[in-house]
């Protein structure tokens, strides 16, 4: 490892230490420290989706025109330590949301900041990057068996004294350690080429609509904006609900998904090769629907590995259906096109697909609620069904052999 790449790496780890380090816990967190119900906590995660719908005009308008990327990242992550120490600070609710709101609004052009900064400083992206972005997966789960196995915050005593309130804390301190690590990071400033002056359609992705006039990547595009809302169930409501039927260390075992996602993302080069990307696109959609049937009856005793087999389906849920999303994407359109694609494509998911996942999984959450807990079961085979049905549609209605091929002759 040189030492250049050491410092990209560092500052992946710490980029998603601190995402890792409150994002995982806070439906817990909300429901047993601020008693908000499953609409505000539905609200409280869309903030992600709102952030990654302000996210191209951050980049587009001010990082790619006016200013270095890593000293933007320096002075975004210090501001967001100073949101999310109010957020360990919030007494309810009501003073909690505003934070989050501007908290994930900043922090979510840091995720292009951080790839921009990268990418500056390699010869070769393509053989580079991974090695680097994999840290990135690191520090999320070493963010999970920190609050577990070192400080215990996710136990159920200290759920109910309300220990999960310093996982804010511990984020805000490592955001503070990134934005100042960030000014000593290599200069990256605007390009001065045709890219600093794209306008706003190239910016959200929108010169890429034509795309959606081939009827089998429309179908693509309506399939991923719906398979986020199961998606958003997982988000939402994973953490709790291992919480809630008595699972020791939750988040530590909810960081099993990222392991696996590290090892299916190594797989998925060799599977779409041999099987193509319809046949991908449908297993990751399938494992989401698994996933949510092995957490309905699933239980934390002697079907406990229904549980952890859910979880660990997370590389397949997520490589295989959004990283060969991205790889679909790419070989449908033209090379001047192929970044606004996708800037569309991540808006349509990351943006409105799981904002609108967030919603249905909080009202889903608040009417399957009672006052001994939650009905899960009835919870998770919500989603379940869900994603059945849109895997029907889109292996009935998606049919593209050409750019199957394509696709797999990139990989």
């Amino acid at each position: 490892m040189t030492w250049m790449t050491a410092r990209l790496s560092a500052m992946m780890f710490l980029q998603f230490f601190i995402w890792g380090g409150w994002f995982v816990t806070l439906g817990t967190f909300l429901s047993s420290q601020l008693g908000a119900s499953g609409g505000q906590i539905g609200m409280a995660f869309s903030t992600q989706s709102w952030g990654a719908i302000i996210a191209p005009f951050v980049i587009g308008l001010i990082a790619d025109r006016f200013f270095n990327a890593e000293r933007i990242l320096a002075v975004l992550h210090l501001v967001g330590a100073v949101l999310l120490y109010q957020l360990y600070r919030a007494p309810d609710f009501g003073a909690f949301y505003p934070y989050v709101l501007a908290y994930m609004m900043i922090y979510m052009p840091t995720l292009a900041l951080v790839n921009s900064v990268a990418f500056r400083q390699m010869r070769d992206p393509a053989l580079e990057f991974s090695r680097i972005r994999v840290w990135g997966t690191v520090g999320w789960i070493v963010a999970g068996v920190v609050i577990s196995f070192v400080f215990a915050w996710d136990s159920k005593d200290a759920i109910a004294s309300g220990g999960l309130r310093n996982t804010f804390l511990m984020a805000a301190l490592a955001s503070l350690v990134l934005g100042l690590y960030s000014f000593t990071l290599p200069s990256t400033a605007p390009l001065k080429s045709e890219t600093r002056r794209r306008g706003l359609k190239q910016m959200l992705g929108l010169d890429a609509l034509g795309l959606l006039k081939d009827r089998s990547y429309l179908v693509f595009f309506i399939a991923s904006i719906l398979i986020c809302i199961p998606l958003a169930f997982y988000y939402q409501n994973a953490n709790p609900f291992l919480a809630e039927i008595g699972v020791t260390n939750p988040t530590a075992k909810m960081a099993i998904g990222q392991v696996s996602e590290v090892l299916f993302m190594l797989l998925l080069p060799l599977f779409i090769h041999r099987f193509g990307i319809k046949i991908a696109l449908l297993m990751g959609m399938l494992a989401w629907a698994l996933r949510y049937v092995l957490f309905a009856y699933g239980n934390n005793a002697d079907l406990a590995f229904m549980l952890f087999t859910g979880i660990a389906l997370h590389g397949i849920c997520y490589d295989f259906f959004f990283v060969s999303g991205q790889i679909y994407t790419d070989a449908k359109t033209p090379e001047r096109f192929r970044s606004s694609a996708q800037g569309l494509i991540t808006l349509a998911t990351y943006g409105f697909g799981m904002l609108i996942g967030f919603w249905v999984a909080g009202h889903v959450s608040d009417y399957y609620a009672t006052p001994a807990g939650h009905q899960w079961q009835s919870i998770w085979l919500f989603p379940a069904c869900f994603s059945l049905g849109v895997v029907l549609v889109f292996l009935f209605a998606f049919r593209d052999e050409r750019a199957v091929e394509l696709a797999s002759a990139k990989v």
